[in-house]
């Protein structure tokens, strides 16, 4: 089943499920609580929506779809696909070319810290960022796993790492600049919560400039050389990870060097099951405003 969360314009934001039979009406739940509905509560409320499309879950005008949920943390693993571990060989400018072949061979993860509290994370819909001091910025279409706080596997949605790839390139220290910006991560648009963790997800992205295609790509999660429940387990190793984190598990797509991200873009990842994840590009410069409301519900 796959759990979206939305709301309607000046009030406190819902949880539905997709109905599988119909993947267009969603059913309100009772609960507002992800955590709650992942673990089990899914008590319907009886109101039923009709999203626009299957697989973006585009709701009709004054409903807004949201991330699915609003992590206390997001983390992220690196270098877990071969075609990963390539790339980054290949784009750094320094003699530490070595540590992406062994942090790939080892038996310790790369993992660090994407955001916290969605201060950079945007939803379905929302533009992502490009930063003004990199001259490659790429998206890095993933699976998010969504975890409890013992790192158990809750559900699973859409993630875009958004990377200056440049940046890390010119140094593996510079690794939190070029990971974290404004709006440098997107997730949804929906949960889902498989009936077998076993199966591989297979990972789409496109990016269009002016409508058209200018990359596409496709990679499988059984491509991954470790699997979700090792990396799930070697973050909450001797570290509290709050119960709803999102775990990014690495990317095994990377555009060639004449693909770079550019403001008036949109990038399009689409994982069979849990559905498309769409975002328009801008400039992380002005998704900064002078003062965010306490408030505010991303």
């Amino acid at each position: 089943m796959r759990l979206v969360r939305y709301r309607d314009p000046d009030s406190e934001p819902r949880l539905g499920l997709v109905d599988l039979d119909d993947p267009t009406r969603i059913r309100e739940l009772e609960s507002s609580d992800p955590l709650a509905v992942l673990r089990g509560s899914r008590e319907p409320t009886g109101r039923a929506i009709e999203a626009l499309d299957p697989e973006t879950l585009e709701l009709p005008p004054p409903l807004e779809l949201l991330t699915p949920i609003v992590p206390p943390e997001t983390w992220a693993a690196g270098v877990t696909y071969e075609r990963s571990r390539d790339a980054r060989v290949d784009e750094s400018r320094v003699e530490a070319r070595d540590v992406y072949s062994l942090v790939y061979e080892a038996e310790r993860p790369e993992l660090f810290l994407k955001d916290a509290q969605g201060r950079r994370t945007v939803g379905p819909g929302v533009t992502i960022g490009v930063r003004s001091d990199a001259e490659w910025t790429v998206p890095e279409p993933e699976l998010a796993l969504v975890l409890d706080e013992d790192g158990a596997l809750l559900g699973a949605t859409i993630g875009n790492d958004v990377t200056a790839r440049d940046v890390e390139g010119a140094n593996p220290l510079y690794l939190p600049q070029a990971k974290l910006f404004a709006a440098a991560c997107a997730l949804g648009p929906a949960i889902l919560i498989p009936d077998d963790w076993s199966q591989p997800f297979e990972i789409e992205v496109r990016v269009l400039a002016d409508g058209e295609v200018v990359y596409e790509a496709a990679t499988s999660t059984s491509r991954m050389r470790r699997s979700f429940e090792e990396l799930a387990a070697w973050l909450v190793r001797d570290n509290p990870v709050p119960a709803g984190s999102v775990l990014l598990t690495g990317t095994g797509l990377v555009p060639p060097d004449d693909v770079a991200l550019a403001p008036g873009q949109q990038v399009e990842i689409r994982i069979p099951g849990i559905g498309k994840l769409v975002n328009p590009v801008g400039a992380a410069a002005d998704l900064l405003p002078p003062e965010r409301s306490k408030t505010h519900v991303r």
